[in-house]
């Protein structure tokens, strides 16, 4: 998908363009080859500085070539899987062409860029590139903490459930989340590396009230790592503490299991010894069957009080 945005200085609005226009915005959503060749060709530009966020694995860097600057950053999305949420990290391409036009590339749509194209972010220009960036980086930084605190809520969520039933499921769940929580990390890491050298001011010009938005947008990212660390760590001990609790929930049932087996298995052996096909003491008396069933009790809740001294059932 290829659009083309454009801010009207009468109205301070976007409005969407049809043509090229030099201080323009051109968003790329998982575009087709024919839409990657029409932009390289009519901007001049290499056809790698826009597939290489089309690589779900690439990192989040910064690539300089003649004229053109690439910005590459991880920002978060929620995929649907069945019935349940997985939250993924994408990467964002931001292009700069001959300080003239501004490209954003990702092979997935993400709340950032929508936000921008509905106009949701104040001070917004098409022609300040500059700010542009940084107002997404910014903006990432926000929806990162916003993703956190939903997981943080899904697992306290899942671990309410799980003090009612254990199943598989909440544990699966709380798996994805825990992976999830290590892809964003990671993310973060990187993407703080990009702002660092961004604020360095080598790659682009960096005026005073732009410098003040990439401090904000370090700061929200630096907090994102330090509750992404956190909630990894209470749900690795969360998960941890419930194998454990599995684990001893087995043994208590093991261990009942072998005493019902040992209880049952003693009158048994009293039945067949009487019920063997030779002589036996009370085989010929009347009140054989009753002598035998007295010792198979006696027999039994003596092993039942031993079992139970030995805290077995």
């Amino acid at each position: 998908m290829l659009k083309m945005y454009n801010t009207n200085l009468k109205t301070n609005k976007l409005e969407e363009i049809k043509e090229f226009k030099p201080g323009s915005w051109i968003n790329l959503i998982n575009p087709t080859e024919d839409e990657i060749k029409y932009i390289c060709t009519n901007l001049n530009i290499e056809e790698d500085f826009v597939r290489y966020p089309l690589d779900l694995e690439e990192q989040a860097r910064i690539d300089i070539e003649d004229d053109m600057t690439l910005f590459i950053i991880d920002v978060p999305i929620i995929e649907k899987n069945g019935d349940q949420k997985e939250y993924i990290t994408i990467p964002l391409g931001l292009i700069v062409v001959r300080d003239e036009y501004f490209i954003t590339v990702s092979i997935k749509e993400n709340k950032i860029i929508q936000d921008f194209e509905k106009g949701k972010i104040k001070g917004m220009y098409t022609f300040k590139k500059t700010r542009f960036i940084l107002q997404i980086f910014y903006l990432n930084a926000v929806y990162y903490l916003d993703s956190l605190k939903k997981i943080n809520r899904e697992a306290e969520s899942t671990v309410v459930l799980l003090h009612k039933s254990m199943k598989n499921r909440e544990l699966i769940h709380l798996l994805s989340l825990e992976n999830s929580l290590v892809y964003i990390t990671t993310s973060l890491k990187a993407n703080e590396l990009v702002m660092e050298k961004t604020l360095k001011g080598k790659h682009i010009k960096l005026y005073e009230e732009d410098e003040e938005i990439l401090e904000d947008a370090l700061i929200e990212n630096r907090q994102a790592i330090e509750m992404s660390k956190i909630y990894s760590d209470i749900l690795s001990g969360t998960m941890d503490a419930y194998a454990s609790i599995i684990s001893n929930n087995l043994n208590v049932v093991m261990k009942f299991l072998a005493s019902v087996t040992i209880l049952i298995s003693l009158p048994t052996l009293v039945a067949s010894l009487w019920g063997m096909n030779v002589g036996v003491p009370f085989g010929g008396q009347l009140y054989g069957f009753f002598v035998v069933m007295g010792i198979s009790i006696t027999v039994s809740v003596m092993a039942f009080l031993w079992l139970k001294r030995k805290d077995m059932i």
